[in-house]
């Protein structure tokens, strides 16, 4: 029997929405994405050149706000400053601005969830090093895709947002490494096919006197000028072996943000000294695929503790795949690579 307090709430909510004052109604969401923009980008020039529009198209746009508002609470979202200044945000503007990044983003989320169990959309992310990993797969199940009308996007994600990527659903699976030790099976919260495992290693452009070609120990290595990551997956090693101030112990003449940024200043002959990076990477380098002509690849020694390694391979979110059919695109996409997977380490199919 339906519960008679159920129909009054359900009396209250149809009664409120018929409620809504005319004036909110014509609010739309491009007018909130755009207040939404201007609040973090401070002026209508720079929303404009962010969303690609006229900046008198922003003005109108607030000025639109700015009237409704007026008319529902008596006060003005937002406020010219000057010119070339930051707008002021009232109170009223504030809250606005609040409520439309928590309805856009709860809207998107809702689309992406739609897509994700659908199958119209799946979402794969991959680093730089790691694009090749979905071409690998993607000719042999491309037209059943396009059969499908399936949508693969490929997004970029660098290794520090892994797993922040994958956790807040931007991705439904990602390509990336990670740091982990020899012959230890890694520990994730994640459904993950290993791809293969490789060492790190030294370029550098310092001169065969200045840094032999005898493998570098861990003593040794804070003792030569090194080009160091700010963040991901080779800041992982550093700051285990030489702990989270790894910065305070080494000789660090540079922090890049970038592999090819180091590649460049070394090449260039800007700065002399070393890179971490790993295995591969250094062999691209040599032989002309990515920048390093002139640099030599010197190995390090095995006294470095803990002992680690670079796993690769394909993440999924815990037990999602689970959750959908045995041929919805993500798990078609998932056992391609698992049949494709050079470690050949393939878990159990999922019942069809």
């Amino acid at each position: 029997m339906p519960d008679i307090n159920d129909d009054a709430d359900a009396a209250d909510v149809l009664t409120t929405l018929l409620g809504c004052p005319p004036e909110m109604l014509d609010v739309s969401l491009d007018q909130l994405r755009t207040l939404a923009v201007v609040r973090t980008t401070g002026t209508a020039q720079r929303a404009a050149r962010v969303l690609g529009r006229e900046q008198s198209s922003v003005q109108k746009q607030l000025d639109s706000l700015n009237k409704t508002a007026t008319r529902l609470v008596g006060e003005a979202l937002v406020v010219k400053q000057g010119r070339s200044k930051d707008f002021l945000f009232t109170p009223s503007g504030e809250e606005v601005v609040a409520l439309a990044k928590q309805t856009l983003l709860a809207v998107t989320d809702s689309l992406h969830s739609s897509r994700r169990r659908l199958g119209s959309t799946v979402t794969f992310g991959t680093t730089e090093f790691t694009v090749q990993f979905l071409g690998v797969v993607w000719h042999a199940m491309r037209e059943d895709f396009e059969r499908r009308d399936v949508h693969l996007k490929i997004e970029h994600v660098r290794t520090r947002d892994l797993w922040r990527k994958l956790d807040g659903k931007k991705v439904d699976l990602v390509c990336g490494s990670f740091a982990a030790e020899p012959g230890r099976p890694p520990t994730l919260d994640y459904d993950f096919l290993e791809w293969h495992r490789e060492g790190v290693a030294l370029l550098t452009n310092l001169s065969a006197r200045e840094l032999p070609d005898n493998p570098v120990t861990a003593n040794r290595l804070p003792g030569l000028p090194l080009l160091a990551p700010t963040s991901g997956l080779l800041a992982q090693f550093l700051s285990r072996w030489y702990g989270p101030d790894y910065r305070g112990v080494l000789d660090v003449i540079a922090d890049i943000d970038s592999l090819n940024y180091g590649l460049n200043l070394l090449t260039s002959d800007l700065l002399h000294g070393c890179l971490l990076t790993t295995e591969r990477v250094a062999a691209a380098a040599l032989d002309g695929s990515l920048p390093g002509q002139g640099l030599r690849k010197i190995k390090l020694a095995d006294d470095y503790t803990p002992r680690l390694e670079i796993v690769t391979g394909i993440f999924a979110r815990k037990g999602e795949r689970e959750r959908y059919a045995y041929d919805h695109p993500l798990n078609l996409l998932w056992n391609a690579f698992a049949e494709a997977t050079p470690t050949r380490v393939i878990p159990p199919a999922l019942p069809g």
